[in-house]
């Protein structure tokens, strides 16, 4: 009998939906910090976003990823204000 090529627990569409928003709320984040200028600060903020994430991953009540998806857009857009006024 062949294996299936689906792992154990596939996810529903609103499952895969909510892990594009993570998805792309990383990388989003990541694009920005490349844009900070001093080497230590990118590297601290670098560390500091893939530790968020990596403590969060197990989550898995839609309600508390909405609230830290809404969460990680906020501070993104924070930073991407903080690095506009030190630009100008």
């Amino acid at each position: 009998m062949a294996a299936s090529r689906f792992p154990p627990a596939t996810l529903t569409l609103k499952q895969f939906i909510r892990r594009q928003q993570v998805l792309l709320l990383y990388r989003r984040i990541l694009q920005t910090i490349r844009q900070v200028p001093n080497d230590s600060d990118r590297k601290y903020l670098k560390d500091w976003a893939r530790e968020e994430f990596k403590r969060n991953k197990s989550a898995t009540e839609e309600d508390t990823i909405r609230m830290m998806i809404t969460q990680g857009n906020m501070q993104l857009k924070e930073l991407e204000k903080t690095l506009t006024l030190a630009k100008s």
